[in-house]
């Protein structure tokens, strides 16, 4: 299934974290946080601005990109795991 976000809107695959801690304690699965890091994997075209031209986004695909804990909407597409969120719900871009 394919599925092409619309407006300002990104589609985003939560990178795992690791299963160790820094010290080599293996964390287990009900003790892991939701990951807050993401890659994009589809963008929209953009938002459009109150004269009705569509501003580009600054997202793009493949970006790998930093987002709140409780963002964005979470939805299952061929067993995958994704979030469907607003470009503006993205903290920050990992380069």
């Amino acid at each position: 299934m394919k599925i092409r976000p619309l407006n300002d809107r990104v589609l985003v695959q939560r990178l795992e974290q690791e299963a160790k801690s820094r010290g080599g304690i293996i964390i287990p699965d009900s003790a892991k946080e939701k990951p807050v890091e993401g890659k994009i994997i589809a963008a929209g075209p953009g938002k459009l601005n109150e004269k009705g031209v569509r501003v580009a986004l600054e997202l793009k695909v493949g970006d790998r990109v930093l987002f709140s804990k409780y963002g964005g909407t979470d939805i299952k597409l061929d067993g995958e795991d994704y979030l469907i969120m607003r470009e503006d719900d993205i903290l920050g871009v990992i380069e």
